[in-house]
């Protein structure tokens, strides 16, 4: 039986797995490595140098995400020159940023540069001077807000829109301080190849593409909380996160963790939540009465109801029963609906409006 290779992080003989990186197993083991260009869905990129660590026997440090572990390895992921290296570029990338609060409705990821800022005192002031990013506070779409003052070039966004979507909408252009992410010449996102899928939201480390939904709860005071659920639109059964404040749906996320998704979602899981709180929605129960709607109570409305499916099963059998569940009701009334059809009417006439 062969031996589990190890190697030696901060002192500690760890295991690891051919071909693992050694950031991979730093994290396992709790060792805190910084990171701005890293996403575990995508292939290393070793483009901020955050992540860089000593190894005994290298001339300089190296990117922990890129660098593959070997048996023997001795490793030193916090020393005073590794910090420092650190600090200097959180103070390079804080200088290119307007100094203005990033929201936590942005997206998922969008409190990465601002935790590291306060991890190093980083304000900016070492390095001011010319910045990078042209916002598109002309693109209209609804979704996707386009900030990229905040943008310090990690590419993540262009990345999971290619190796996660494949769709290749967003990419880089020109280059240093006029570097720019763009989409295919330079179009709104409704002209691009955009599905809206918000990937690029919820993976941007800055908050440069922002959840402009979300962004309408910005002036609300309760705090955000995020609940787990499934999203109802179809059958796959993605996880999702229900961001709240107080008893208002401000934001739905897709669950990193999420079985069926891995922190994917479309258009309709993430941006449609708008009827839940919508002034045309029923607040109760309305029955019709000589051609015209009017309030009743739930025992009325619910009577009224059960009279009309007997009688229609009594005059025209149970198959003239047939119910159609909304993609947009919870799923303990879907799963209750088709309870009342299969096991009270005895018939398999039942579907659902979004069952791809």
């Amino acid at each position: 039986m062969t031996d589990t290779p190890t190697f030696e992080l901060d002192g500690e003989a760890v295991p690891f797995t051919p071909g693992e990186t050694i950031y991979e197993v730093s994290q396992r083991h709790q060792a805190n490595i910084p990171t701005l260009c890293y996403d575990d869905r995508l292939e290393p990129f070793g483009g901020c140098r955050l992540c860089v660590v000593e190894v005994e026997g290298y001339r300089n440090p190296v990117a922990s995400c890129t660098t593959v572990a070997m048996a023997g390895m001795k490793v030193r992921t916090a020393t005073a020159q590794v910090e420092k290296h650190r600090k200097t570029l959180v103070e390079l990338l804080t200088s290119e940023n307007p100094h203005k609060k990033i929201d936590p409705l942005r997206g998922a990821a969008s409190q990465e540069l601002v935790t590291l800022q306060r991890r190093y005192g980083a304000t900016g002031e070492r390095f001011a001077g010319k910045t990078s990013g042209t916002s598109r506070e002309d693109d209209p779409n609804p979704f996707i807000l386009r900030d990229y003052d905040q943008c310090i070039s990690c590419y993540r966004c262009v990345r999971v829109c290619a190796e996660q979507e494949s769709d290749y909408a967003i990419s880089v252009m020109n280059r240093g301080f006029s570097t720019q992410i763009t989409t295919e010449f330079d179009n709104l996102l409704e002209d691009s190849d955009c599905t809206f899928c918000g990937q690029c939201v919820q993976t941007c480390p800055t908050g440069a593409l922002a959840d402009r939904k979300a962004l309408r709860a910005e002036s609300l005071p309760e705090p955000l909380e995020a609940t787990r659920s499934v999203c109802p639109y179809c059958g796959v059964g993605c996880s999702v996160d229900l961001m709240s404040k107080g008893d208002k749906l401000v934001a739905i996320r897709p669950a990193r963790d999420g079985g069926a998704n891995e922190g994917a979602l479309c258009v309709k899981g993430q941006f449609a939540f708008d009827f839940v709180q919508h002034d045309d929605r029923l607040a109760y129960p309305m029955v019709r009465e000589r051609g015209e709607l009017r309030r009743a109570s739930w025992d009325e409305a619910l009577d009224r109801a059960a009279e009309g499916l007997a009688a229609a099963s009594r005059d025209h059998g149970r198959h003239s029963v047939y119910a159609v569940a909304s993609g947009r009701a919870p799923h303990e009334s879907t799963y209750t609906l088709q309870k009342l059809i299969r096991a009270g009417f005895g018939t398999n006439y039942i579907d659902n409006c979004s069952r791809a």
